[in-house]
């Protein structure tokens, strides 16, 4: 970070084959530019340039990039180097601090992104330092999040076909939980792709398919109400349309069961490494929390203490925390929009859960509701608590305790003096 007493800053560029690099001093003079190549060798040439202006183990260049992810970030983030993600819309309002005529160029936004560091590096946060087992679980979380999203999308797929020729199969499965991602579901819609085919299947044939599916028990009556369901009448398609229908549905089924085995399979993997890590402990301990969801949360917040300054920090970074839009005689206090998305859809899941399992968040959300809460709003307040909680376990190292987190609204809900 220093040659020769300067303090030296890098932006990056980045794009899909190239990347365009500046160094900058600490009174902006441009010291050195570069394009590398996305490969092994760009980014040994990057390395190389860095050391030379005096990047070090004891003297890192911090380094601005407009991502966080990617093989040219885990390169740089080898070491003690700080890697500060520039959000793109952050860098172009930079960008007009330079000049008024609206040009831009690639090597422009790479010594843009330098002077960032230069001016402001003090209003950015570097990427956390979690540890390599906290980075597996975040990559292992997302992608079973992204394999359900991807699920239900087929699934809809799925419903919105059954709707334009078959209904039956919606009427026999809709109000069962899982619906059409449910093994037997899509293990009897394999054999009746039509209704058609529906109607000629047997009660032994339902029954076998709905063994193979995995179901223990209660063959014979689901056997019977399908069969009932699929023999009565609806309007139908034409023949040949109704066929082409068909083929289309066994088309989609198999891409169902492929996102159901990857989201399923996903799970498995993002539990396993989640139990590992010596935060699962503490997570667990919360009411509502399982393993699945403890794995989401661990990849949302990480590992790095040092990452949230405090449990309000923690609870802006999740939306959870209120903001409040004052000009002149106007004053607004409302819900955030700019938000880690992940981490506020697994928390919703979360305070949603700990209401069968904690009597104190149940006893908080009623409350909140009892003030004119809607249902959104309590449950934001009640995850805005658990995360300030989260946040004091952690760094205490100490697992949940209900009595101490709820103690002022129990008391108060059991008659006794607050």
């Amino acid at each position: 970070m220093w040659e020769d007493g300067m303090t030296i800053f890098c932006g990056i560029d980045w794009a899909e084959r190239h990347h365009d690099v500046a160094l900058v001093d600490d009174t902006g003079s441009l010291l050195a530019k570069a394009r590398i190549t996305d490969d092994a060798d760009g980014y040994n040439k990057l390395l190389e340039l860095l050391a030379e202006h005096g990047d070090g183990p004891d003297t890192p260049i911090p380094v601005a990039i407009e991502t966080s992810h990617g093989l040219l970030v885990a390169t740089l983030r080898a070491g003690n180097r700080k890697i500060f993600a520039i959000n793109p819309l952050a860098a172009s309002r930079y960008r007009d601090r330079h000049g008024v005529s609206r040009k831009k160029s690639d090597p422009g936004d790479a010594l843009v992104l330098a002077n960032i560091l230069r001016t402001d590096m003090a209003m950015h946060r570097p990427l956390p330092a979690d540890s390599e087992l906290a980075q597996a679980i975040t990559v292992l979380a997302r992608a079973q999040q992204d394999a359900v999203w991807s699920r239900q999308q087929i699934a809809n797929q799925v419903r919105s076909l059954l709707r334009e020729y078959f209904p039956a199969a919606l009427l026999a499965f809709q109000s069962k939980k899982g619906g059409l991602t449910r093994p037997d579901a899509r293990g009897v819609l394999a054999l009746a792709s039509t209704p058609a085919k529906a109607a000629r299947l047997t009660l032994a044939q339902l029954r076998a398919a709905l063994k193979r599916s995995g179901r223990t028990r209660s063959f014979d009556v689901e056997a019977e109400r399908l069969q009932a369901v699929f023999r009565a009448e609806y309007a139908r398609q034409i023949p040949a349309v109704e066929d082409a229908f068909g083929q289309q549905l066994q088309a989609l089924l198999m891409q169902l069961a492929a996102a159901c085995q990857a989201a399923d399979d996903l799970a498995a993997a993002a539990e396993e490494c989640f139990h590992q890590h010596a935060d699962s402990e503490i997570l667990l301990s919360f009411p509502g929390l399982g393993s699945l969801l403890g794995a989401r949360m661990l990849a949302e917040i990480g590992d790095d203490r040092a990452r949230f300054t405090d449990a309000r920090a923690l609870k802006s970074y999740a939306a959870s925390a209120p903001i409040t839009r004052a000009s002149g005689k106007k004053r607004f206090v409302g819900r955030r929009f700019v938000k880690n998305n992940r981490l506020m859809n697994a928390g919703f899941l979360w305070a949603f859960a700990a209401l069968q399992a904690s009597p104190g968040a149940d006893a908080h959300y009623r409350r909140r509701r009892e003030h004119g809460d809607w249902h959104n709003a309590a449950q934001r307040n009640l995850l805005n608590r658990f995360l300030g909680q989260l946040h004091h376990c952690l760094q205490t190292r100490k697992c949940y305790d209900e009595q101490h987190a709820f103690s002022p609204p129990l008391a108060l809900s059991s008659g006794q003096p607050a």
